[in-house]
């Protein structure tokens, strides 16, 4: 049985254990609210971009852009959105399961895998099972810049549109509240004709409105959707990282908060054990003194 000095050495080490925890809940606390400020102000955009593709997709249909064009390529890439850090609990191995099953359907159907990595975490999982990592970044901080992810997205938007690649997948995790973050893995690429409609029919039913669209063009519609599509897609992969910051944020949030509370349990656990502890070494005391006392009076 623990001596009571080990029993005390053990409650001060929980309690510098749940000091820091405590401390990380209220940091990340404050850094979901910024994080959930920055994935709001870039939703609008990422929806008006949407919605012009949208239409565009619908209103000059003679040009066909590469990105909606299918390679017959036996490659799939995937852009792997994570986390440069951990302790936030099963964040990062939920989007790392999901996308080892999308691995496993793919390979299954006969298709090679080249992968870009955001995050410390995805980039080290990629690595250590092998994968063919093409490009990374990690450390981002804490406010992403989009030219830090342009030029590890764009090996797999280029090689797409050489017809290296038949289809680019991004996973991510996100943000629904502060209790809640899901898991996607969605095909970025081709933008099939049925999605740009589906999208377009969004959003004619939000607005109320149910016209056709039409534009004029400079300095010509190709240069325009060229430009537009890259845009659209660059989008994308920003509001993921927007809404992985802010998924990682809340996550890291409540496991802090669970483990300040299993700090507090496992403390006063080993209090109660302290204080039985002591209360069986007086007794014995007591009862050697007692004991001492008697045999002296006899």
């Amino acid at each position: 049985m623990a001596t009571g000095k080990e029993i005390r050495a053990k409650i001060k080490n929980f309690e510098s254990t749940k000091k820091i925890t405590k401390a990380m809940e209220m940091i990340s606390v404050s850094k979901m609210r910024k994080a959930q400020d920055r994935m709001k102000a870039a939703r609008p955009y990422a929806e008006k971009v949407r919605n012009i593709a949208a239409h565009l997709g619908q209103a000059n249909p003679e040009y066909v852009h590469p990105f909606m064009k299918k390679s017959d390529a036996k490659v799939a890439g995937m852009i792997v959105v994570t986390t440069d850090k951990g302790l936030c609990g099963g964040l990062n191995t939920n989007v790392l399961r999901g996308v080892t099953h999308k691995f496993r359907e793919l390979q299954a159907e006969g298709f090679g895998i080249q992968t870009v990595a955001i995050g410390h975490k995805g980039f080290g999982y990629l690595k250590r099972i092998g994968s063919q990592v093409v490009a990374h970044v990690t450390h981002l901080g804490d406010k992403p810049r989009l030219e830090q992810m342009i030029g590890p997205v764009k090996v797999l938007l280029d090689a797409y549109a050489r017809g290296e690649i038949s289809a680019v997948y991004l996973s991510y995790t996100r943000f629904v509240n502060r209790m809640k973050q899901d898991v996607v893995v969605e095909q970025l690429l081709p933008l099939s004709s049925a999605t740009l409609r589906a999208q377009k029919k969004a959003c004619e039913d939000e607005c109320g409105v149910l016209q056709g669209w039409d534009y004029l063009y400079e300095p010509d519609a190709q240069t325009v959707i060229d430009d537009l599509l890259l845009r659209y897609v660059e989008a994308l992969v920003f509001q993921a990282v927007a809404e992985n910051m802010a998924s990682e944020q809340a996550a890291r949030m409540v496991a802090m908060k669970a483990a300040s509370d299993n700090a507090g349990h496992v403390i006063s656990e080993l209090k109660l054990v302290y204080n039985k502890t002591r209360q069986a070494a007086i007794t014995k005391e007591l009862s050697e003194i007692v004991s001492g006392a008697a045999a002296i009076a006899v």
